[in-house]
């Protein structure tokens, strides 16, 4: 018998579904206060993201240090300095910075 491929779109979209259950339940997890469990499904959804070639779900962010879900004023701190959005992960103190000059312009 021969093996049944499946389409490299196929892939992705099942990747995508499992990534986006992984994050809802890590956000979950903060909720609760599990915060190791909550590393755990963003580690595995960064794994199967590598291996399907899908991303994570726009509007989800995670700390690229410690892999800990980012929850403004649970688990991080939101500011607006100079032109960038600073995210500072209470976790291990990571920072990620993002430039908002489109929306600045307008």
């Amino acid at each position: 018998m021969s093996k049944r491929r499946i389409s490299r779109s196929a892939v992705a979209n099942i990747g995508e579904k499992r990534i986006s259950i992984l994050t809802e339940l890590s956000k979950d997890a903060v909720a609760e206060g599990r915060e190791d469990l909550a590393k755990r499904y963003v580690s595995l959804a960064g794994r199967i993201g590598k291996k399907t070639r899908a991303g994570m779900p726009e509007g989800f962010r995670h700390c690229k240090k410690c892999m800990m879900p980012l929850i403004p004023g649970t688990n991080c701190t939101v500011r607006l300095t100079g032109g960038k959005v600073v995210t500072r992960c209470h976790h291990c103190g990571g920072l990620k910075r993002m430039p908002y000059i489109k929306e600045k312009r307008k």
